[in-house]
C-alpha cells in the first residue's frame, strides 16, 4: 500500500476507492460506502489493509455527515458529492473501525511495523467517537444543568 500521512485518504487504496465513488451514478455512492464497510465489519478472518483502509475512508465519510463531524477536504477524497448518507450506516462505520483495529487486521500491523500507531489509533478513536459518541451517564448530569 503507498501511503503517504495518517489520514483517512493518505493512502493509494483510500484514494482509488473515492475515484470509485466519483465515477459511480450520484445514486450508487451509499451502497458503495455501505459496501466497504460491511466488507471489514463482517470478515471473519484476517483483513486485509485495502478492505481495512477502504472501511477507514467510508467511515470518514459517513463520520463527516454526524454531528461534529469534519467535511472531507482532502484533494485524495472524493471531488463528487456523496449525497446524504442513511444514519444507519453509523453503527456499521463503528463496527467496520472496530474491526480495522482489532489484532487481526493487516492495516493494524502495517502502522505498527511503520512505527506510527499511536498517532494512527488516535485518529480512528476521533473518529469513532463522531460515529458514537459517548452517552452521558445517569449519575452525571449533562452539561448546563
Amino acid at each position: 500500500m503507498g501511503t503517504w500521512d495518517i489520514g483517512h485518504f493518505d493512502n493509494d487504496t483510500a484514494a482509488d476507492f473515492a475515484g470509485r465513488l466519483d465515477a459511480a451514478a450520484p445514486g450508487e455512492r451509499a451502497g458503495l460506502v455501505r459496501a466497504a464497510l460491511e466488507r471489514a465489519a463482517r470478515s471473519p478472518e484476517y483483513l486485509d489493509d485495502d478492505e481495512g483502509a477502504q472501511a477507514v475512508a467510508a467511515a470518514a465519510l459517513v463520520a463527516a455527515q454526524c454531528p461534529g463531524g469534519a467535511a472531507v477536504t482532502t484533494a485524495y477524497g472524493p471531488k463528487e458529492p456523496i449525497g446524504p448518507l442513511p444514519v444507519e450506516l453509523r453503527p456499521l462505520a463503528v463496527g467496520a473501525l472496530d474491526r480495522v483495529v482489532a489484532e487481526e487486521s493487516e492495516l493494524l500491523a502495517l502502522w505498527g511495523e511503520a512505527g506510527a500507531i499511536g498517532p494512527w489509533r488516535e485518529l480512528i478513536r476521533a473518529l469513532r467517537g463522531i460515529l458514537a459518541p459517548a452517552e452521558p451517564t445517569a449519575d452525571v448530569p449533562p452539561p448546563g444543568v
